[in-house]
């Protein structure tokens, strides 16, 4: 006999807005740039270019999208610690390094 399945409740929680003005504009230019290179794939789609330069250019599209994600994901952490532990100028050197740090361990999984 099957169970049926059950919804997870999630506390009702407003999701943060990333509000860094910078890090939004730097987040929508790679969204653009990945955007032109999606239209580029559909481009070479229609042209019929083979199917090994068309996967190239898919892998570079994920590495953009994976990147551009990133880095939003490292924005919404600095926002939030900042928000909440309001560092000094040497813990927020202290909390820069390390944000930088878990970017490029994060980035190399990938």
């Amino acid at each position: 006999m099957s169970r049926p399945l059950q919804m997870l409740q999630i506390e009702d929680h407003p999701m943060t807005a990333l509000t860094d003005k910078d890090a939004r504009t730097d987040i929508l230019n790679r969204l653009r740039r990945a955007e032109g290179q999606i239209r580029g794939v559909q481009r070479m789609i229609e042209e019929g270019e083979s199917c090994l330069k068309i996967a190239q250019q898919f892998s570079a599209v994920r590495k953009a999208l994976d990147s551009t994600y990133l880095r939003m994901t490292v924005c919404f952490v600095d926002q939030e610690l900042s928000q909440r532990m309001q560092p000094n100028a040497s813990e927020r050197v202290d909390l820069d390094h390390m944000l930088k740090d878990m970017e490029t361990m994060l980035a190399r999984m990938g």
